[in-house]
């Protein structure tokens, strides 16, 4: 059955002709609505120009301009580059003397699809026309900006190399390497516990390097499911997996581009993983999840891990060809347990932190609290000193903060039942400790042997005339009968 209109001709004509007319009076329409018109042929000699053109351009009236190049009468003209290209200018802006004028053009297609010309048309001669269209296009371009520079500074590093605390010989080497790590551009890999500041250092050596300007991407690998991981990395085209987005879906390392990878918990990525990270550390590109397209970028990886991953590599539990090509300027921090001379710079610079945050007064350490921290062993590193530095700080409003002060923060071992530091744990010169070693060994050699010294001095391996030289320093003469 044939669809029609009231009239009785089907719809098929009646639509037709609609188009018909539509397309006859397009041209005369736009004619007659802008400010000015004009035709050109595919060489863009000028084949028609209406009046109202020809005064806004005020040619003398009689001139005839057809067959004319239309640049040599309108000479910014763009028409060349539309009937060249076949595509069209749909807004643009032209200057002819000491005017603006808002200008559209549209090439003209024959029959068999090749480009016969072209026509502009001028919407306006003075640009006041366009001053709202101009006002919310420069608003939204100052929402861009706005936009873009919250995105750079939220990617912006938040440390330096000297936001490592510390002056000591181990920390003093760490900073070293990072400035030198810095210079260059190949993959770094940090090693050390949890808390001693790996991903501070990466964000310095970062900072230090030539990408400075350009994003920090940090990634927790242990934080993000194994299934989500590889979109994670490199993002998905649009339906590569159920309940994935219709536009493509941009991964770290495409934002990281130009910039650094911070991979944190790198111990924790799967073998999968391992695989395809190797492939961009060798060659600089990657695939989308669900796509073929190969896409390039230029990203430095810096990786950081707390375990093994020499034994990992030989229990099979990570890529030997991953672990040698991320290990080529390997960078050990040191745990606070071995870097204790820094203990009172590290607690100050926190307790400065923890004042500007709380808005208070500064707090202070004084000789007996910084004794019982550094006979605490510290397996959470410097993460766990603030810890326990702001736990204390909440506890007591005193200003001096003492041993007894994180007598609840502290295991017992590092503190006696009064509160203080036991004696043979305290921070001492390494001659005084030496010195009370070496007397209560020769007490106790002496007690073993009841008081003969050549047996006391065989037990202790040391000569006896040795011996006797430390019983007469330590005034052991009478021992242990006095």
């Amino acid at each position: 059955m044939t669809e029609t209109i009231g009239t009785g001709n089907s719809l098929d004509a009646r639509l037709d002709e609609v188009y018909r007319q539509a397309v006859g009076q397009l041209f005369s329409l736009f004619e007659k609505m802008c400010e000015g018109a004009i035709a050109v042929d595919d060489q863009a000699r000028i084949a028609w120009i209406n009046d109202k053109y020809r005064q806004l351009l005020g040619l003398p009236e009689g001139q005839s301009v057809v067959g004319v190049e239309v640049e040599e009468i309108i000479p910014h003209s763009q028409m060349r580059s539309v009937v060249k290209s076949g595509r069209p200018i749909l807004l643009d802006v032209m200057p002819f003397g000491s005017e603006w004028f808002v200008v559209t053009r549209l090439p003209v297609f024959g029959e068999d699809g090749k480009v016969l010309g072209g026509v502009g048309y001028v919407l306006y001669d003075r640009l006041d026309y366009l001053k709202p269209l101009v006002n919310r296009f420069l608003e939204l371009q100052r929402e861009i900006e706005g936009l873009r520079r919250e995105l750079s500074a939220e990617r912006r590093t938040k440390y330096t190399i000297s936001s490592f605390i510390g002056s000591g010989a181990q920390a003093s080497q760490v900073k070293r390497l990072a400035r030198r790590a810095a210079r260059l551009d190949a993959p770094i890999l940090l090693l050390g516990e949890t808390g001693t500041g790996k991903e501070l250092l990466a964000h310095g050596i970062h900072a230090a390097s030539a990408r400075a300007d350009r994003p920090f991407v940090p990634v927790n690998v242990a934080a993000v499911p194994e299934g989500l991981l590889e979109s994670e990395f490199f993002g998905a085209a649009p339906g590569a997996y159920t309940g994935a987005e219709r536009r493509p879906r941009i991964g770290k390392l495409e934002t990281a581009d130009g910039g650094t990878l911070f991979l944190d918990e790198l111990a924790d990525m799967p073998l999968s993983m391992q695989a395809k990270l190797l492939r961009v550390l060798q060659d600089q590109e990657f695939e989308r999840l669900g796509s073929n397209r190969v896409i390039k970028v230029d990203v430095r990886i810096v990786a950081a891990t707390g375990q093994d991953l020499e034994g990992m590599v030989d229990s099979g539990r990570f890529r030997a060809d991953l672990y040698y090509r991320l290990n080529v300027l390997p960078i050990h921090l040191p745990p606070m347990r071995e870097r204790i001379e820094d203990l009172e710079q590290l607690a100050n610079v926190i307790l400065d932190h923890i004042a500007v945050r709380a808005g208070a007064r500064r707090r202070e350490l004084d000789r007996s609290a910084l004794e019982v921290l550094a006979t605490h062993d510290w397996p959470g590193n410097v993460r766990e000193l603030q810890n326990i530095l702001e736990r204390a700080c909440m506890l007591t409003d005193r200003i001096d903060l003492t041993a007894g002060d994180f007598a609840t923060s502290l295991p017992p071992s590092a503190l006696a039942r009064d509160g203080k530091p036991r004696g043979s744990r305290q921070v001492r010169p390494l001659a005084q400790a030496i010195a009370e070693l070496e007397r209560a060994s020769i007490r106790a050699a002496l007690e073993a042997s009841g008081g003969k010294k050549t047996a006391a001095a065989r037990l202790l391996g040391i000569s006896r005339s040795s011996f006797y030289q430390k019983v007469a320093e330590y005034g052991l003469e009478s021992y242990p009968h006095s």
